[in-house]
């Protein structure tokens, strides 16, 4: 646009400038060998400017002619570098697109029309081609030759890291991202890795310096920004609050600050502050962070707060923290496990059943079990409670990459990754996995009139545990008196002890009466020997 304007601009400025002389006469005379010329001003401008426009128009010609073999090859030269390109880009294209074949084909071709020296490009698609192919050995080697080329190093170092991740080589993996953070800070993958690395060795100043290069250089939100630091301020409160209580406290507050989600953070800062005799500021962190989400870990340190303090005082700091959120199973257990340290049995107990009708779970049953057994040491009520337990669902715990864990922890065990532990329930267990399917190949289970209350013949009741005293006296009289078996010849030196037979203790009303079931060897996973096994539809083994 500007080169149109300024050639306008000469073309306006020429026409003005013959108007001008045209407006003003005159003659141009000149004498040379003895002639005299005269001729008007207009045609001697004409007449040069003629001469000035042959004169370029011989230098062009002459120019090109001079020039005519480079422009020639030139013109090939970009003819044939505008193939390859077109290879190449083709052959990136089938790389991706999972064609082996075509890569390599168009990696050769494009290497026939373009230098490799040129064109680092090519290297890569040769490391692709390689990667298709399933010859990584290959790929790792020109991974490798890329890092003497300071253009293609960083290329080089990833296509490395991924192999070592691939191969589940982290050492090496963390030596190639540490290699490329370093000559790339900008790098998010690099950075990241090296974050992981300095978490693991427990190196949290560096690595906080990792989150603010990061965070200076926009590889990430500001947000997720806040929430690393946060979790590796907290790690470092939790590693230093032995030694440096005042600098943990610090570390674990201004963690609190940046995530007041953060439970592990209001932990640290209370149990900081506890430690310095500030019980106050301990105590106001845990309320913040209680209202915001109750959890166990916050009760603990809560009720705990005071090491001094008898079971009735902290019975009543554990009511004072129910107040600030009621009707929460967390509210109900912490005051339930108070209430059993401080002997009320029937508060316990009335906290614990609230608490399993808010959110049944294990460890609200569990929790009965004990009240049960320290109040009345009713043992068919305990195990009516236990029962419950084993198939209600898993409380919830730290959980990362499917690891559990009882105690929070900044990085997973499984895969290193930061800040992946997360409060929920675990995976349900195998057997309520069972437990409904059968239900649902069954289907609800027909209701049965209800049994009456005494049986029509004068039988003596059996209670379970005298059930299972007589089965245990009586055991060896009928281990010896028992014929052996049909399908398989006695031998009583091997034969494994008898094992009393499985007590159903019933519901908590009928907690006295019990059904004898028959009995099962506590290895035995309830499958028929291998000989005597039949097979059927629908069956499946667990090993």
């Amino acid at each position: 646009m500007l080169r149109i304007l300024f050639f306008l601009a000469v073309v306006f400025a020429l026409g003005l400038g013959f108007a001008w002389l045209a407006d003003r006469p005159g003659d141009l005379v000149v004498t040379f060998d003895g002639y005299q010329y005269q001729v008007t001003l207009m045609v001697a401008a004409v007449a040069v400017a003629a001469i000035v426009a042959a004169t370029m128009l011989a230098w062009w010609i002459v120019k090109g002619i001079w020039r005519s073999p480079y422009l020639v090859s030139r013109y090939f030269r970009v003819r044939r570098r505008d193939r390859g390109y077109q290879a190449l880009s083709t052959g990136m294209i089938a790389a991706g697109a999972g064609d082996a074949g075509l890569a390599r084909a168009k990696k050769k071709e494009a290497m026939k029309l373009i230098s490799a020296d040129q064109e680092p490009l090519i290297h890569l698609l040769d490391a692709q081609a390689s990667l298709l192919e399933g010859d990584h050995e290959a790929a790792r080697r020109k991974f490798e030759a890329m890092l003497e080329d300071p253009e293609t190093r960083l290329l080089g170092l990833r296509g490395l890291y991924l192999e070592a991740e691939r191969l589940g080589d982290r050492t090496a993996a963390r030596h190639y991202a540490a290699s490329a953070a370093q000559a790339a800070p900008q790098l998010g993958w690099a950075a990241d890795v090296s974050l992981e690395e300095k978490a693991e060795a427990h190196e949290w100043d560096e690595a906080l310096r990792i989150v603010e290069a990061q965070k200076s250089t926009v590889q990430i939100e500001r947000d997720a920004a806040a929430r690393r630091k946060a979790v590796l301020l907290t790690a470092k409160a939790l590693d230093t609050l032995e030694a440096d209580p005042t600098g943990a406290k610090a570390a674990a507050l201004e963690a609190v600050k940046l995530a007041p989600t953060l439970v592990p953070a209001a932990v640290a800062a209370a149990k900081a502050a506890f430690r310095l005799g500030d019980v106050r500021k301990g105590a106001k962190v845990l309320e913040a962070a209680w209202k915001a989400e109750p959890h166990p870990e916050i009760a603990d340190a809560y009720v705990h707060a005071r090491p001094g303090d008898s079971t009735h005082d902290r019975l009543d700091r554990a009511k004072k923290l129910q107040s600030l959120r009621r009707n929460h199973v967390e509210s109900a257990l912490a005051v339930a496990r108070a209430a059993l340290d401080a002997g009320e049995f029937a508060l316990a107990r009335s906290e614990a059943e609230s608490a399993a009708r808010i959110g049944p779970r294990e460890g609200a049953y569990l929790l009965l079990a004990d009240i049960e057994e320290a109040d009345t040491g009713d043992q068919g009520k305990v195990r009516q409670w236990l029962g419950r337990a084993v198939r209600a669902p898993r409380d919830p715990a730290w959980v990362a990459d499917g690891y559990v864990s009882e105690r929070w922890s900044p990085v997973s065990p499984v895969t290193g990754r930061l800040d992946a532990f997360e409060w929920r329930s675990p995976g349900e267990r195998l057997g309520q996995l069972v437990d409904s399917r059968e239900e649902e190949t069954r289907g609800p289970a027909p209701v049965s009139a209800p049994a009456p209350l005494a049986p029509p013949a004068a039988e003596p009741v059996v209670r379970a545990a005298e059930v299972e005293d007589a089965v245990i006296e009586a055991a060896p009289a009928a281990a010896a008196a028992a014929p052996p078996s049909v399908a398989e010849p006695a031998a009583p030196e091997e034969s494994p002890p008898p094992v009393p037979p499985v007590v159903d203790a019933g519901p908590a009303e009928d907690a006295d009466e019990a059904v004898v079931q028959p009995a099962r060897l506590p290895d035995d996973p309830g499958v028929p020997p291998e000989e005597e096994r039949v097979e059927k539809p629908g069956m499946f083994r667990l090993f």
